[in-house]
């Protein structure tokens, strides 16, 4: 009979062993599956930002604005609000370089709600513009929630530097100081 409950035992024991194996994997996948979500989101959304800032800011895309606008974008940018935006950024032309895209993605609980901040500064021609966005990803796609284009005064071109006046050559030590030639006086019955 004891030889019986020892086995009994062991095979308990040895189930919950099993168990426990198989939780902590589950937990292992979740965890897994969770930061990979999690670094996807992040990657999609600073794709989603240099995109708008490139239809947007450089290819004047006015469709991707109005499309890409979230429910309280687009209560601040009404249809007229929007074309007057776009009409602003489409005067100064096409950017002479290409613009760099500095924010990131970041997270409203460790995982979930997922949002970011960026900022691009636009060189045109005659000058340069500063464009903030925010974005997020409530349902089903990126959306921008936040938007600013801010152009600066424009720049005169610079002049070049004015040339410096040659510095006076050294006298050597010893030597008499170089004097001013004395001024003509103009008087009457010189040199006749």
């Amino acid at each position: 009979m004891k030889q019986f409950k020892l086995s009994s035992k062991r095979k308990s024991s040895g189930q919950v062993v099993v168990l426990l194996i198989i939780v902590l994997a589950l937990l292992g996948g979740a965890w897994w599956w969770l930061n990979s979500n999690k670094e996807n989101a992040a990657k999609e959304g600073t794709a989603f930002a240099k995109e708008a800032f490139q239809k947007i800011g450089v290819q004047h895309d006015a469709n991707f604005f109005n499309s890409r606008l979230g429910p309280q974008a687009r209560m601040n940018f009404p249809a007229s609000a929007q074309q007057e935006f776009m009409n602003e950024i489409v005067k100064l032309g096409a950017p002479v370089r290409p613009v760099d895209v500095q924010g990131k993605i970041e997270f409203n609980s460790q995982f979930f709600e997922p949002h970011g901040s960026f900022h691009a500064r636009i060189y045109y021609p005659a000058r340069y513009a500063d464009m903030d966005l925010n974005v997020s990803h409530p349902v089903g796609r990126w959306q921008i929630d936040e938007i600013a284009f801010i152009p600066q005064r424009e720049q005169p071109a610079p002049l070049p530097p004015a040339a410096a006046p040659p510095p006076p050559p050294a006298a050597s030590p010893g030597a008499p100081a170089p004097q001013a030639p004395p001024a003509s006086t103009g008087a009457p019955g010189a040199g006749g």
